[in-house]
């Protein structure tokens, strides 16, 4: 069996012998008249008028019987048959086809439409052109890509081969305008937030670092979906606003995480976070209703190594959803009271429970953090986690009994898939709370808030009470069954 070296020195030869023959092998322009997916629908009138039309796409299949050859052609709309005759076109003109052509070139053909005595719809050329002609032999149908790695490399054949991928890819567009469709017709305006800042806000995580040459000056890519920028809108007097985009965190990966990923955030001034729930779960419904066309679904996550169902996660999301109490859950499965325990005793019981967790700049917060990671797998969802400690979301406001927040989560199948909270819009409690953040991270904590003085000064102006909220491509990926990597179109990858 001859090498892919061997067979594009090859191609490249049937290339030149085009170019030889005075013919383009890479023309601009094609006079297709109907997607492949039209005529297949529109068959029988078409095929009734005896007329030509003229047809393109990339040919998946090749094969001879006779004086006649038959390809498969598909078009990204669908695929259709379509035969070449030596005595339609020709010895001169069958034989150039023959000697140039190969699968995974691009073809127009123009041609009548005729069924075939097996109920074949095809295409009988009576022309044909070369589009593109593909210098690479396409991996075999069946055992082309394998490698996972490989797939994720080389996306565009993953998605040519695999159905399932190709629909995936038009499922995330749909998760994300539904997401802004149901948004928009609620009255949110969709805003552009900064990508670049000179100071990162909005979550606890480590950022990117660049430096930006005309202004001379460090930067930071963003970690949030503009949350600070947002606020600053409600300030200035916006209602409701959101963002769709990218945002980045120099953090670990693994299949809930990357470092480059798609969010969603709103803001919503005089709302707070019980309205925001009411409004998130009716999103939720929405998006995934529109995208899935069900709002039940089996997840056979692997979480083995986080202690999941081994039988799977039955979610529906059509039923009432759970609220779970922060403590509580904490107290029942990590059976310690993260309000009452000292640091030293969380610990101890992070250690008694097998938890790992980094000690580099480690405080009380990242142990209540890493406690209740713990205990989430246990927690089937859909539903709410609500009274979260104050030390875990400096920016959200504080309820009457100051040790918890006005947020909520959402859980699903183990894990957060979504976070909200009334927005603290006190100035001199938020002065307070990123002064305690900036000693965590001088302390090492490189997640922890940066000092955001601007903010703090729009704040000082005066912020409505506001309900933020925020959801990331990992929603998508756990209804979708898969890791987040593979859910991205094209994820980052390690050059070979």
């Amino acid at each position: 069996m001859p090498t892919i070296e061997e067979l594009k020195k090859v191609r490249i030869q049937k290339l030149k012998s085009l170019e030889k023959a005075g013919l383009l092998a890479y023309p601009s322009e094609t006079k297709r008249t109907n997607l492949v997916s039209d005529v297949l629908d529109n068959f029988s009138k078409l095929s009734k008028a005896k007329k030509n039309i003229v047809l393109v796409g990339r040919i998946m299949a090749l094969r001879g019987h006779g004086g006649a050859t038959f390809l498969d052609i598909d078009d990204g709309s669908s695929k259709i048959q379509a035969i070449l005759k030596e005595d339609k076109l020709g010895e001169k003109g069958y034989k150039f086809f023959i000697d140039h052509f190969d699968i995974g070139d691009f073809i127009e053909i123009k041609g009548v439409l005729f069924t075939t005595k097996r109920g074949e719809k095809t295409i009988e050329a009576d022309d044909y052109k070369m589009l593109a002609k593909s210098l690479s032999p396409l991996p075999e149908k069946w055992h082309g890509l394998q490698d996972i790695e490989e797939k994720l490399r080389k996306r565009y054949l993953d998605i040519l081969f695999n159905p399932e991928v190709k629909e995936m890819v038009k499922k995330r567009a749909v998760f994300w305008n539904s997401m802004r469709e149901f948004l928009m017709e609620k009255g949110f305006l969709e805003v552009e937030t900064p990508v670049l800042e000179t100071t990162t806000g909005g979550a606890d995580a480590k950022a990117f670092e660049t430096h930006h040459n005309a202004l001379n000056l460090d930067v930071y890519l963003r970690i949030s979906m503009g949350e600070l920028w947002q606020k600053k809108l409600m300030v200035a007097g916006f209602e409701k606003t959101f963002e769709i985009g990218r945002q980045f965190r120099n953090e670990g990966m693994d299949a809930e995480h990357l470092q480059d990923y798609t969010q969603m955030e709103f803001y919503w001034a005089y709302a707070n976070y019980k309205q925001g729930m009411k409004l998130v779960e009716e999103l939720y419904k929405y998006v995934i209703k529109k995208t899935f066309g069900t709002l039940k679904f089996h997840l056979n996550r692997d979480f083995s190594a986080k202690g999941g169902p081994a039988s799977g996660w039955n979610i529906d999301f059509g039923k009432k959803w759970e609220i779970y109490d922060y403590r509580t859950i904490v107290n029942k499965y990590a059976k310690i009271d993260i309000f009452e325990a000292s640091l030293p005793e969380m610990e101890k019981q992070l250690v008694k429970l097998g938890i790992t967790y980094d000690k580099n700049g480690f405080n009380k917060t990242r142990a209540i953090d890493n406690l209740w990671k713990y205990c989430r797998k246990n927690i089937v969802g859909p539903g709410f986690l609500i009274n979260l400690p104050t030390d875990v979301l400096p920016l959200a406001k504080k309820t009457e009994n100051t040790k918890i927040v006005e947020a909520f989560q959402v859980i699903l199948a183990g894990s957060e898939n979504g976070k909200g909270y009334s927005e603290l819009n006190d100035p001199i409690d938020q002065a307070e709370r990123f002064t305690e953040q900036q000693k965590l991270r001088e302390a090492g904590d490189q997640e922890a808030q940066m000092f955001d003085h601007d903010f703090v000064e729009a704040l000082e102006y005066g912020m409505p009470p506001t309900c933020g909220f925020g959801v990331s491509e990992r929603l998508f990926s756990f209804l979708m069954d898969k890791p987040v990597r593979e859910c991205q179109i094209f994820p980052l990858m390690r050059p070979k």
